[in-house]
């Protein structure tokens, strides 16, 4: 490991003078003050030093990178969403040619797909359960048809744990997916919710990986008019997702779930020293405390591709733990997350890069290897 990931640091509050547990810090202040990402490519050249891929010219390799956060719109999905009242317009323009566009443009070998926002859960059980086996029939068929280019988070009709169970049994063991995928919360009801515990459970054991989705729990929408939900709600409701996970126990008690939370964490990294604090005493629940839980976490840069959300990430966990993702097609471009994060100018390595844009996923599905 790179010798700055090795440096700590002691965060204070502001407020009360307290200092919080310290926490690996990958940036090199130097390099970031001092001119960003032109002084440091400027340096490596100088040195002799390999340089980064992304700060190589058009003839450089392609990078193969793996989007973890890339959306599909299956035909039976919007259909069912047709009508609805949405916390955002479904995507009805999304069509595999144009995410394979997308790809071969941003160097994409591969996209792993997910449903997204307004998602499946309107209150109807049983038209959740049609409605996932729907998405991931077609998911699976998509992959099956273009097996290098896509993967498929599957989707699950929780709140209803039995239909989730029955479902994780199918689009794991029947249709062969990568990994699960779940929204935040599902009405006021947040993903480490007690009653979810047989699902966790259950991914424990097949030891899954599992893709988070932000949305806005029905308490906290239109707080402030003309605010939009993703603005604001979909970060903080990311920080709530993953500490009730903490709170309730779940995520020191099935450590085998590799959880991969949208867009850098949201406000979690930001907030990672005032967490850690409020959990000095449940030992009962976090044993190792709420740094050790966050630092197990994966991390997508959906959303998230800029100076201030990449270098507080990078504050809680090194590059190990950060992966490639777009929010395509309604969160931008693959070409264009990546030109934005070869600007952040806070001293990624080559190495680095390779992991976020590729090695990461890749460790996480191994199948992946071959794409």
């Amino acid at each position: 490991m790179n010798s700055r990931f090795a440096q700590k640091f002691i965060r204070h509050c502001a407020c009360c003078g307290e200092s919080s547990t310290p926490i690996a810090s990958p940036v090199d202040r130097r390099a970031f003050v001092t001119g960003g990402l032109a002084a440091f490519g400027a340096a490596l050249a100088g040195s002799g030093a390999p340089m980064p891929s992304f700060a190589q010219g058009a003839s450089a390799t392609n990078p193969r990178r793996i989007d973890v956060h890339h959306h599909f719109s299956p035909p039976q999905w919007l259909a069912f969403v047709r009508g609805r009242e949405l916390l955002q317009p479904a995507n009805a323009g999304w069509a595999p040619e144009k995410s394979i566009d997308d790809m071969d443009k941003g160097g994409v070998a591969t996209a792993m797909i997910s449903i997204t926002n307004p998602g499946l859960w309107f209150g109807d059980k049983e038209a959740t359960r049609v409605i996932a086996r729907e998405c991931n029939e077609y998911g699976a068929k998509l992959v099956q048809q273009h097996p290098t280019r896509f993967g498929l988070f599957c989707a699950l009709p929780l709140p209803d744990v039995d239909a989730t169970l029955g479902e994780i049994e199918y689009a794991f063991d029947t249709l062969k997916c990568d990994g699960a995928h779940f929204m935040t919360s599902y009405g006021d009801t947040w993903l480490g919710n007690p009653a979810h515990e047989p699902v966790m459970a259950e991914l424990h054991r097949r030891k899954a990986v599992v893709h988070v989705h932000p949305t806005a729990a029905n308490c906290c929408r239109n707080l402030i008019p003309g605010i939009a939900p993703g603005v604001m709600e979909y970060g903080t409701d990311t920080t709530r997702a993953i500490m009730s996970l903490m709170w309730g126990g779940q995520a020191a008690k099935y450590p085998d779930i590799r959880f991969i939370w949208s867009h850098a964490g949201g406000t979690v990294p930001f907030l990672a020293g005032r967490i850690d604090r409020a959990s000095g005493n449940l030992k009962d629940k976090m044993p190792q405390g709420a740094i050790h839980e966050m630092k197990r976490f994966y991390y997508d840069t959906a959303g998230a591709a800029n100076a201030g959300a990449i270098a507080s990430l990078l504050q809680l966990v090194a590059s190990d733990h950060i992966l490639f993702g777009t929010d395509f097609p309604p969160g931008g471009t693959s070409a264009g997350v990546a030109k934005q994060l070869a600007q952040l100018g806070l001293g990624l390595t080559a190495a680095d890069m390779r992991n976020i844009d590729r090695e990461n996923a890749v460790r996480l599905i191994p199948r992946l290897a071959t794409t």
